[in-house]
């Protein structure tokens, strides 16, 4: 009659197969303790050939010698070339990862283009301070427009930078040209290059063709 792998004891780290945790099963039955301990090495060196392409990762070989104990029930009685994994480490709980808390006014612009507002609203004037602001508006329309596909007017932006700085910055039209420059030097530009280069490849190709 056949036994199906559903009808045999459960496996901790299926992913070893069952006939290596029948050998930590057999390994436990195994009174001489030197004849045990080379049956457990045999079983590291069988487990490590399952996954040649990890022998180079740091631990590899202390990460099988925990499997083999969590296997075997952390009742195999030989010696361990590594301080193996508690049992009752692998029960705890991990630590809750903490989460910000802090209060979005508007989630479409998320919390670091406030903090960058917040920033910007306590530089001294001048250039620097200019072209953060324009940098943060840019990044404002951007934000604004992955939830509405409509354009967005310079004056909902205006206003929401007024708001989220506590009336300290404004949208001026110095501001206004200064985003306008930004984007024509850092996206515009892309698609004149790429023109050109189209244009040589289209060159090089008539060239080829008259030799």
């Amino acid at each position: 009659m056949i036994t199906y792998n559903t009808q045999q004891k459960r496996m901790p780290l299926p992913e070893y197969g069952r006939s290596i945790q029948n050998m930590v099963d057999h390994a436990l039955t195994i009174e001489n303790r030197a004849e045990r301990q080379r049956c457990a090495n045999t079983i590291i060196n069988m487990m490590g050939n399952l996954f040649p392409h990890l022998r180079d990762v740091p631990d590899f070989k202390h990460k099988l010698w925990d499997h083999l104990a969590i296997m075997a029930d952390f009742k195999l009685d030989i010696d361990y070339p590594y301080e193996v994994v508690r049992k009752e480490k692998l029960t705890c709980k991990p630590d809750p990862v903490p989460y910000p808390n802090a209060h979005i006014r508007y989630r479409h612009y998320g919390h670091s283009i406030e903090e960058l507002i917040k920033i910007a609203s306590e530089l001294p004037e001048g250039d620097e301070k200019q072209n953060l602001v324009a940098l943060v508006c840019n990044h404002m329309k951007k934000d604004y427009m992955t939830w509405n596909k409509d354009t967005v007017d310079d004056r909902k932006i205006s206003e929401d930078l007024y708001e989220l700085s506590g009336g300290k910055l404004q949208l001026t039209d110095d501001l206004l040209k200064l985003m306008a420059h930004r984007i024509d030097v850092y996206y515009r530009p892309k698609t004149n290059v790429q023109n050109n280069r189209n244009s040589r490849n289209v060159n090089f190709k008539r060239n080829n063709k008259h030799q």
